[in-house]
């Protein structure tokens, strides 16, 4: 079974559960056997090529299928920086799925050191502190193409100024398979 086949599984099993909260009847969804083995996604939704809210798992700690649903469902309903999503933008709603891959801890003694080792539009990047934590998928890079704003902007994600640096500061790296749905008018 191709990989297109496991896209088309991700997309309409996230799609169908985000209709299901609004009580629609769910679309076929086609099986795969991916989906019965631990798997980590995110799901990003987006209006007219704009953010809507963007939810996942970095690490595989339930079968796919059941992780695609709920951040499906949590990147609709539960993704703080935006009010719930309504039936009626359901519509215009493009659904994208990104299937990660385990994340590899980098090995660095400085920030220049970090920064050289990143491969931008190909690196999802976890960053730790202490309790500061914050991740970018591998999409990130086309808003933020250079790796040192890539990281500075990653910082602040986590809560951190961008010009913070601590020898106890981690970094890991994962890749992703990602599908979208067609654009939507």
């Amino acid at each position: 079974m191709s990989t297109d086949a496991l896209g088309t599984a991700l997309l309409l099993r996230a799609r169908n559960a985000i209709a299901a909260e609004f009580g629609e009847a769910p679309r076929p969804e086609p099986d795969h056997p991916a989906l019965h083995a631990p798997g980590a996604t995110f799901v990003t939704l987006t209006q007219h090529g704009e953010l809507r809210g963007c939810i996942g798992s970095l690490e595989a700690w339930r079968l796919l299928d059941q992780d695609v649903r709920a951040n499906a469902k949590a990147a609709a309903f539960r993704d703080p920086r935006f009010m719930p999503l309504t039936q009626n933008e359901l519509a215009i709603t493009r659904v994208e799925v990104s299937l990660l891959t385990p994340a590899t801890p980098l090995c660095f003694a400085s920030e220049e050191e970090a920064v050289a080792q990143l491969r931008p539009n190909i690196d999802g990047v976890i960053l730790e502190c202490a309790m500061h934590r914050g991740t970018f998928l591998p999409q990130v890079w086309e808003s933020l193409p250079e790796p040192r704003r890539f990281m500075a902007h990653l910082k602040q994600k986590a809560g951190l100024p961008a010009d913070f640096w601590s020898p106890d500061l981690k970094l890991s790296r994962y890749e992703v398979r990602k599908w979208k749905e067609p654009e939507k008018s």
